[in-house]
């Protein structure tokens, strides 16, 4: 049996309003464009996922929004506050409970980077892995019978795009 993970981070929001808590900001206009253009990416290879392990920040849930038009079916989704600002342990413990073969997880820097180094065996041949800015998307399998046996380094890279990419 096989997982997929397809792993994203938040596009790009908005630092318009200083007073605004961290976890309220929105995506400004170009992250809503690259969450557009990373849902049609995601559609023309078939990276569908089962379901949606989300921060419950409103940029990462506004990404999802932004991607989710392009996608066929409802994936579920699971708003997790515990991926606000996660470190790679974290994610980790929330992955091994996912439950659909395909599982898109969906939060924020620095953890989701040091998370996707950390869970694939060897890192994609795209300088921009190393920084995984907004919109970063990273696609691995897992040779696996339950989410619940991933562990680090076991990934297998099958596709990875920031949105700057797809837009050129």
């Amino acid at each position: 049996m096989t997982k997929r993970l397809i792993l994203t981070r938040h596009a790009k929001s908005s630092w318009d309003d200083p007073l605004m808590s961290d976890h309220d900001r929105p995506l400004n206009e170009r992250g809503k464009t690259a969450a557009a253009d990373l849902g049609e990416w995601m559609a023309s290879r078939g990276y569908v996922p089962g379901q949606v392990l989300c921060s419950d920040a409103l940029r990462t849930r506004k990404t999802w929004s932004g991607i989710a038009p392009a996608l066929p079916g409802t994936p579920i989704l699971d708003l997790k506050p515990a991926l606000y600002h996660a470190g790679p342990d974290v994610m980790l413990a929330v992955l091994r409970h996912a439950t659909a073969d395909v599982v898109m997880m969906i939060g924020h820097n620095p953890g989701i980077g040091e998370f996707a180094h950390r869970i694939v065996a060897r890192a994609p041949l795209n300088a921009e892995f190393q920084r995984y800015p907004t919109g970063a998307t990273l696609v691995c399998d897992f040779a696996v019978e339950s989410w619940a046996d991933v562990d680090w380094g076991q990934g297998s890279v099958d596709d990875f795009i920031i949105p700057r990419e797809i837009a050129a």
